[in-house]
């Protein structure tokens, strides 16, 4: 998942800028959060250039995040410059996004605050044979032989390190996950980063970089088809066979389309686990997005990840939309879909599958990376399976960050994973 700019300057963030305004908002408080029932301000300006803009009027909404706003009005800013307020009696976050048009284009700018979010709960409910379901699945793609093939790919390689593309067997017999391999060169044993995918279809590249310094990376797909042919294939399948995959077959526990992305992940670290370079007890796992969903439920399902670093994780508390509030990515039960998707089997498939219940068993410490302007995986859902966690966490937060990470945050996500590895 990406953080998508359209044509008409609408861009998901703390600010929108061209060569002529900017709207810029941001919460007043410390790293924008406050207290349940203290009153949120949210300061507002509007610049022309680098210059403040002198009486302009703006559009504002407040409210919950991915809801309807509950308060909405127009302000007038003089010497470029308001304020709005708000405030939530219960753990969430509350959002004010700020808008103007001029001359047929859209400038747009939100803020999100954030009330205890340490102490939002989950809506989603804990299956009672959660992990009779799942031991019972490992279990039975256990028994599928691995058939792994290594392509050697020598035009990616460097020096130091030897790239491949690689394919295995996973949750039944012929079907198969592809990744990219890159291991040193040089003979010895080396711990293992396993890079799990955002949503999308894509060909990949490989964690070279994260080889170079003598650690084995595999980046996988999810998909079943190879990662390394032109981006026409990728886009041709993002439109058509697999479009909207997140929603396959979801009034089925057993044929719900993440049941062979979940298990692949696991097969994922059969395979590094089975290579002769590799020190099974430093294994991590590392994603964003849907990826950084996958990270979270790949340390719950399997004890041989020893850590994990995950932003902005997607499929967390799904069913948040069926009470009142934001739920995760892909927001199968909101309004747009709740004509199909709000069904009782589906609802009741999707605890299965949710970030949540896996979170509650995760075991290992882990590094979490986010924002509080996040549009495509709200906060509340994440802090819903973030709160769930028992092992060491901790959080990298930049508040005004949408959905993407800041350079910063990805410096310290590569300095934790190396800390781990004892690099």
């Amino acid at each position: 998942m990406t953080c998508f700019i359209l044509t008409t300057f609408i861009v998901y963030g703390q600010s929108v800028t061209n060569n002529d305004l900017r709207i810029s908002v941001s919460a007043e408080a410390p790293n924008w959060t406050y207290e349940i029932g203290q009153e949120a301000v949210f300061n507002i300006q509007v610049y022309r250039g680098q210059e403040l803009a002198d009486d302009v009027e703006v559009s504002y909404t407040i409210g919950l995040e991915k809801m309807l706003p509950t308060e909405k009005g127009k302000l007038r800013l003089k010497g470029g410059k308001g304020t709005v307020k708000g405030m939530l009696s219960e753990a969430g976050f509350l959002r004010c996004a700020v808008s103007m048009d001029v001359d047929g284009t859209r400038y747009r700018g939100l803020a999100t605050a954030g009330f205890a979010p340490e102490a939002i709960q989950p809506t989603q409910q804990l299956p009672d044979d959660f992990w009779e379901f799942w031991n019972k699945a490992k279990a039975e793609a256990a028994q599928i032989p691995m058939d792994a093939t290594l392509t050697l790919m020598p035009e990616r390689g460097t020096e130091n390190v030897d790239v491949y593309q690689v394919s295995f067997q996973h949750y039944e017999k012929g079907a198969r996950l592809y990744g990219i391999l890159a291991k040193p060169k040089k003979a010895g044993k080396y711990p293992a980063v396993l890079s799990v995918p955002g949503a999308g279809i894509r060909p990949y590249a490989g964690i070279v970089d994260l080889a170079e310094q003598d650690v084995v990376t595999l980046q996988i797909g999810i998909h079943g088809v190879p990662v390394t042919y032109d981006a026409t294939l990728y886009d041709d399948l993002r439109n058509g066979a697999l479009k909207n995959y997140q929603f396959f077959n979801l009034d089925d526990r057993d044929k719900y389309y993440y049941k062979r992305v979940y298990l692949g992940c696991v097969r994922a670290v059969d395979y590094l686990s089975s290579l002769d370079e590799v020190d099974n007890e430093k294994m991590l796992v590392w994603g964003g997005s849907q990826g950084g969903a996958l990270a979270i439920i790949t340390a719950a399902l399997d004890d041989r990840i020893k850590g994990l670093a995950a932003a902005y994780p997607a499929l967390c508390d799904l069913t948040g939309y069926l009470q009142g509030r934001a739920g995760g990515w892909p927001h199968m039960f909101n309004e747009s879909n709740a004509a199909f998707m709000v069904k009782e089997e589906k609802i009741k498939v999707s605890a299965y599958y949710d970030v949540v219940n896996f979170a509650r068993y995760v075991k290992v410490p882990g590094l979490y990376s986010w924002g509080f302007n996040d549009e495509t995986c709200p906060p509340t859902s994440y802090y819903a399976a973030y709160n769930m966690i028992p092992a060491v966490k901790e959080i990298s937060l930049d508040p005004e960050r949408g959905h993407k990470t800041s350079d910063e945050q990805n410096r310290k996500v590569r300095a934790w994973l190396l800390e781990k590895l004892g690099k």
